[in-house]
C-alpha cells in the first residue's frame, strides 16, 4: 500500500473553529476536519487553530495537537505557566481524552484493548507502523457504541498519545477508520471519521476538575 498524494491544504475559515471554552489561562476550542493544530511548513500552511486563536486572544499555546484530518476537542493555553502545568497532566498520563470513530467490518466482541508498539515508517512517511522492536509501547482501550452491516461505531480512549496511535491501532487489527487515506487500503474519499469527543483534565490555575463534550459529526448509516 503506497502512501497516497497529499491532497492541497484548503483550511477552513476561521469561524469554522468554534470556541467552546476561555478564561485567562486556557482555551478550549472544537477543530473542524481539515484544520493544523499549529503553523506547518511554508507560507500555505500557516493557518491553523493556533493562529487563528492568537489572531483571537491576542495570545495562545499549544498544549497537544490533532491530526489535521480529525475534528473535535483541542485544548491551549493562553500564558506559558499554563502551558507548563497542562503538559505536565499530559505527560502524566492524568488528562482523559475520548474519541469516537466509523470503522470498517464488523467488531468480534463488544470491548477491547490493543496494545501495540508504535514506530516511524521511514520507507512510507507520513505514515508510522507497527514496530515490535524499536516502536514505543502504546495503549488504545475500545468500546463498540453501535454495530451496523459493514461498519462500526466506536468510542475509543488512548492509555498513551502517540502520533496516530488510533488510527493505526485499528487498521492493524484489521478495522480501519472510515476516509483514513493513510491506513485504510479501501480508501475512496471523503473525510476521516474520528472526532475528539471528550476531554478532561484539571485547571492549572484554579485546580477545578474540568470536563467538555462534543458530539461527533457523523452517524452510522
Amino acid at each position: 500500500m503506497s502512501v497516497p498524494p497529499e491532497p492541497e491544504y484548503r483550511p477552513p475559515a476561521p469561524d469554522a473553529l468554534h470556541i467552546v471554552y476561555a478564561d485567562e489561562s486556557i482555551l478550549v476550542a472544537d477543530k473542524p476536519a481539515g484544520l493544523l493544530s499549529v503553523p506547518g511548513r511554508g507560507d500555505h500552511k500557516q493557518a491553523s487553530v493556533l493562529s487563528y486563536l492568537r489572531d483571537l486572544f491576542g495570545s495562545a499555546f499549544d498544549v497537544h495537537r490533532l491530526d489535521l484530518d480529525t475534528s473535535g476537542l483541542i485544548l491551549l493555553a493562553r500564558v506559558p505557566s499554563a502551558q507548563t502545568d497542562l503538559a505536565k497532566q499530559f505527560a502524566s498520563r492524568t488528562v482523559s481524552k475520548t474519541y469516537n470513530a466509523l470503522v470498517r467490518g464488523v467488531m468480534e466482541s463488544s470491548a477491547g484493548e490493543i496494545d501495540l508498539p508504535i514506530g516511524r515508517d521511514w520507507n512510507e512517511r507520513p505514515r508510522r507502523r507497527i514496530d515490535h522492536e524499536a516502536g514505543k509501547p502504546s495503549r488504545t482501550v475500545w468500546w463498540l457504541e453501535a454495530q451496523g452491516l459493514r461498519n462500526a461505531h466506536l468510542r475509543l480512549q488512548p492509555v498513551t498519545g502517540r502520533t496516530h496511535q488510533l488510527r493505526l491501532h485499528l487498521a492493524s487489527i484489521g478495522h480501519p477508520i472510515l476516509g483514513d487515506r493513510l491506513y485504510d487500503s479501501a480508501y475512496a474519499q471523503g473525510r476521516l471519521n474520528l472526532h475528539a469527543s471528550s476531554l478532561a483534565f484539571t485547571h492549572p490555575e484554579t485546580g477545578k476538575p474540568m470536563q467538555f463534550l462534543s458530539a461527533a459529526p457523523f452517524a452510522l448509516l
